[in-house]
């Protein structure tokens, strides 16, 4: 398989998908795509060896849309990143707090910032993403329009700092899974690991619950669970279960056996299983 040596994220050159790139694989060359399914779509036609893909925040919560990309894309999780968020409010250049009456962002770094802007009377504008936000007002040129972004996306456009800390929390920090075209898995069965999973069940009673008791009686930890409909319809579920372990492990080879039986015909994918990042 031809290597590019690239990273694909989303976003423009600043983002903090970009710092997490520069941070997380340091030996490729970060890639920036305008959407989610470019970047997604730059790794399966070979312009990207893999993806920095964010997936939740520790304050706003999962990022939207990410997921229903994620079990389409014929991609593969290979290991995962955790990105401390530190907000700036930037401003063009001489601009001042009290000059700031709109604040540009995307949807995720205004909602980790709402408190904070909501004190200050500042109002938020939704952007496609944080650094693209940042540039836009580099260009705009207003005085009275800020943007929530990084500290590079800052030197990158131009822009003053105007308030160092604009994050509702200190602790707020971004998962990020990298997704390649390969399916790697660690070889080390008993390393700390991270398995992610998508499953589909039949139409029984209590299903999720009895799928999910192979789990626990396994002694196997699950860390996330999430939820979503198929095909337009309010009846069909997949859910998509972070767990900790390698599939090749008894204790997880039994509880994949046991979840099988309360899946459809070819409901269980594993997306990856890669080390843990904590």
């Amino acid at each position: 398989m031809t290597k590019t040596n690239n990273i694909a994220f989303q976003g423009v050159l600043g983002a903090y998908s970009h710092m997490a790139c520069q941070a997380h694989r340091p030996d490729l060359t970060p890639l920036p795509c305008a959407s989610f399914s470019e970047m997604i779509a730059a790794v399966q036609d070979g312009g990207a060896d893999c993806a920095m893909v964010p997936v939740e925040n520790s304050t706003a919560g999962r990022v939207a849309d990410i997921h229903h990309l994620l079990p389409e894309s014929g991609l593969f999780i290979i290991s995962e990143h955790y990105q401390p968020v530190a907000h700036k409010l930037l401003g063009i250049k001489g601009a001042q707090l009290s000059d700031i009456t709109e604040v540009h962002s995307h949807e995720q770094g205004l909602a980790q910032c709402r408190l904070t802007l909501h004190k200050m009377g500042i109002k938020p504008v939704i952007h496609s993403d944080t650094a693209g936000a940042a540039k836009d007002i580099a260009a705009r040129g207003e005085r009275h329009v800020g943007a929530i972004a990084s500290a590079l996306a800052g030197e990158i456009y131009g822009l003053d700092t105007v308030q160092d800390s604009i994050t509702d929390k200190l602790t707020n920090t971004t998962r990020f899974l990298v997704m390649s075209r390969e399916h790697t898995v660690p070889k080390e069965i008993t390393a700390p690991a991270m398995t992610t999973i998508i499953f589909e069940v039949r139409s029984v009673p209590a299903v999720l619950y009895k799928a999910l008791g192979g789990f626990a009686t396994n002694g196997i930890n699950l860390t996330k669970l999430e939820s979503y409909m198929l095909d337009g319809s309010m009846n069909a579920a997949r859910f998509y279960v972070d767990c900790e372990g390698h599939p090749e492990t008894a204790s997880m080879k039994l509880a994949l056996e046991e979840l099988q039986f309360y899946c459809t015909d070819g409901g269980i994918r594993i997306l990856g299983t890669y080390p843990t990042n904590r």
